[in-house]
């Protein structure tokens, strides 16, 4: 179970348990010469890309003992024998066991809180930079000189932070109490700090939708809606960018694509695509009871860095949620700090795609110890990140669906969910077992 307890204030989960439960479980026969498999994890996988980065964090385990055949038995009989191989995902991209930054700057959240007319004066602000019963003690940094006076956005963002502080500190400081319990969080210790950290190489997903683009195209008499990968079907050797990939099995596949390898799970399907390709998920003629959105938002430090192309709000207007959702569908869009960001989100995004009953909750991120891994009052970087939530409006169009508008469950307010995050760069927790727990709190 990836929820490791549930608390009024929210969830604290388990991510690492979550992806292992995903069934990464390959399954061939005993003496399958042209089985497509590789027992060396560095080879498994490629080492581009965040999925890229995760299929290749994962270490080969042979699952099922391979016992004396008896010598009696048909070679046919032999040759049915299967076996099974089961990755699981390694532990040490989770151990995240200090704070990314302990040093806050105190001082320019003193002065910047109270030029924008906030602060209350140095006690209280000495008591905001209190996490897990320690303070943190404020270094200069010599830094370029900058006007003394915060702007519209830092107003906005720090007008924000002080009306859910409390809420995230008091919220995460009782699953944090809940997880030391349980033993799922153990206290730091010198031996944990000195453990070293799997080194990550850069992230390249996007030259995949890139590659997917320069497939050559097919004729509408040969367009296919989807790929399906069953039992007796073959795993394609080139993944088209025209059609929906699906695995209809109950066990992983292994693709490859650009010369590497990747882990396909079970029961599951993807569109090698961005958002300008949309049109195969439109016809793969499913609607979807959840959708989960992480877009690329426009910020500084993706312009400076050109790491990957971001989005601009009209372009993500453009993704056809209505059409992909099924009644009652639940929207979850993962926003950054940005004011400008959420207020798009709330204010014109989804009013665009007739999302209602939008609330806010908040992904807290910590250490195995509990501790933030930003402190809480940084002005930089903040140990949380937001999530929008909303139901998308029932087709009036559609004649007496079974459950009015009325009737829809309300989706609870300024819900925490707390966890340890995996160091590869921008993977979000697990949200479907909270939706599981949602749904019982709904059910008479």
């Amino acid at each position: 179970m990836s929820v490791v307890c549930h608390l009024s204030a929210g969830w604290l989960l388990d991510h690492l348990s979550f992806i292992n439960k995903a069934n990464y479980q390959l399954c061939h026969s005993h003496d399958h010469s042209g089985l497509a498999f590789v027992d060396d994890p560095a080879t498994a996988a490629s080492s581009d890309g965040a999925l890229i980065e995760a299929a290749r964090s994962l270490d080969a385990k042979n699952s099922c003992r391979k016992d004396s055949v008896d010598e009696i038995k048909a070679p046919e009989e032999k040759a049915s024998l299967m076996v099974k191989n089961t990755y699981v995902f390694r532990e040490e991209f989770f151990n995240v066991l200090k704070p990314h930054g302990v040093a806050n700057n105190q001082m320019e959240l003193q002065q910047k809180g109270s030029e924008a007319g906030l602060g209350n004066g140095g006690s209280e602000q000495q008591e905001r930079v209190r996490t897990n019963g320690s303070y943190y003690t404020a270094k200069a940094k010599k830094k370029r000189k900058r006007s003394s006076e915060l702007n519209h956005g830092e107003r906005d963002a720090l007008e924000y932070h002080l009306k859910i502080r409390g809420l995230i500190l008091d919220g995460t400081r009782s699953l944090v109490q809940e997880g030391l319990r349980s033993g799922f969080l153990q206290p730091s210790s010198s031996k944990q700090i000195c453990a070293k950290t799997p080194v990550i190489e850069h992230s390249s997903l996007s030259e995949l939708c890139e590659m997917a683009k320069q497939f050559p195209s097919v004729n509408e008499t040969e367009q296919r809606a989807v790929c399906m990968i069953s039992e007796d079907s073959c795993v394609p050797e080139q993944v088209q960018v025209s059609c929906v990939t699906e695995n209809t099995t109950n066990y992983a596949k292994i693709i490859t694509l650009m010369g590497q390898k990747y882990l396909f799970p079970p029961k599951s399907a993807f569109l090698l695509s961005d958002i300008s390709v949309m049109q195969p998920l439109l016809d793969y003629k499913k609607k979807f009871g959840i959708i989960i959105i992480d877009p690329p938002w426009e910020n500084k430090s993706v312009k400076r860095s050109n790491r990957y192309n971001y989005l601009s709000h009209w372009q993500i207007k453009q993704i056809p949620v209505p059409a992909l959702a099924a009644p009652g569908c639940l929207v979850v869009t993962w926003v950054t700090n940005r004011q400008k960001h959420l207020c798009f989100v709330k204010n014109e995004l989804y009013p665009h795609w007739s999302v209602r009953g939008v609330v806010e909750w908040f992904w807290v991120k910590i250490t195995k110890s509990g501790e933030f891994v930003f402190p809480l009052d940084s002005f930089h970087k903040k140990p949380y990140e937001v999530l929008v939530l909303g139901r998308v409006q029932q087709n009036t169009d559609v004649p007496l669906s079974r459950i009015s508008e009325d009737d829809m469950p309300q989706i609870p307010d300024q819900k925490l969910i707390v966890s340890v995050p995996c160091n590869l760069h921008s993977h979000k927790p697990p949200l479907t077992e909270t939706q599981i727990a949602l749904q019982k709190l709904f059910s008479p």
